[in-house]
């Protein structure tokens, strides 16, 4: 990693022209490259590897596969999300609750829409609308390692807030820890008319899995949209209806 940027940008990336999974029982949009999908030019965006908005289909899911040295948080916006991993950790991620899992030396996990088998209900037939992303840790090797923390009410209080950091800056505040001392993960609910402040950095990523905003400078960001921001920061976030937003503040970059 390193802490050189290139000069001041805003580039905005419409949901149209993500890269598509489309499965039987999955629809994935990539911001970035990954998997069949590899593009030389879209590979990350400061310390940001992987941004999937992902529907998984009820009954269905990820089956257990491996990872390796990466931090990944899930934020489920819609639906609900069985998680079990190697590590012996197994529950259902929400709606306001942030997870994250250090893959370290290797680690085994599924994710599938059953919660019905953990909470022994009668099947749903609800789809489940999560964000995962991906960035790396500052050291290859570590443990691995889970956690999650129910967050919902301080979203409930409006603004940014911190879901997952590695950075002394939000020691304290953050609702998780992440393996990288210069990344944080913000969310923020917003109703008709609110508005947040982007944090200053040398990398941003505003990503909209919901609703509708206007960005400063930038104009309308729909569903699916993102910004792309360097040596940036400060720009204003307004909701244009109900919205839900996602913002990586980072402070160095993939080489």
């Amino acid at each position: 990693m390193t802490a050189l940027a290139p000069a001041p940008s805003v580039d905005v990336r419409r949901a149209a022209d993500r890269f598509l999974t489309r499965l039987s029982w999955l629809d994935s949009k990539h911001s970035f490259s990954f998997s069949r999908h590899y593009d030389p030019a879209n590979t990350h965006h400061g310390l940001l590897l992987v941004n999937n908005d992902d529907v998984v289909h009820p009954g269905t899911g990820f089956e257990t596969h491996p990872h390796q040295d990466m931090e990944i948080v899930t934020w489920v916006l819609r639906g609900s999300l069985v998680h079990q991993d190697s590590t012996g950790h197994s529950g259902v991620i929400y709606p306001g609750l942030a997870q994250r899992m250090s893959a370290g030396t290797g680690i085994l996990h599924s994710e599938k829409n059953d919660s019905w088998r953990l909470e022994g209900t009668a099947p749903h037939r609800d789809p489940v609308h999560f964000v995962q992303m991906w960035v790396l840790p500052d050291e290859e090797g570590i443990d691995p390692g889970y956690e999650q923390l129910e967050i919902g009410d301080e979203l409930l209080r409006g603004g940014l807030v911190p879901v997952a950091s590695g950075m002394d800056r939000y020691d304290g505040a953050s609702a998780i820890r992440i393996r990288n001392r210069s990344a944080t993960l913000h969310a923020a609910r917003l109703a008709p008319g609110d508005e947040v402040i982007l944090p200053d950095a040398p990398f941003l990523h505003l990503y909209v899995p919901a609703g509708a905003v206007n960005l400063e400078g930038s104009g309308h960001l729909g569903e699916g949209d993102a910004a792309r921001i360097t040596m940036g920061g400060g720009h204003r976030v307004a909701a244009a209806e109900p919205a839900e937003i996602l913002v990586w503040e980072m402070h160095a970059t993939l080489a």
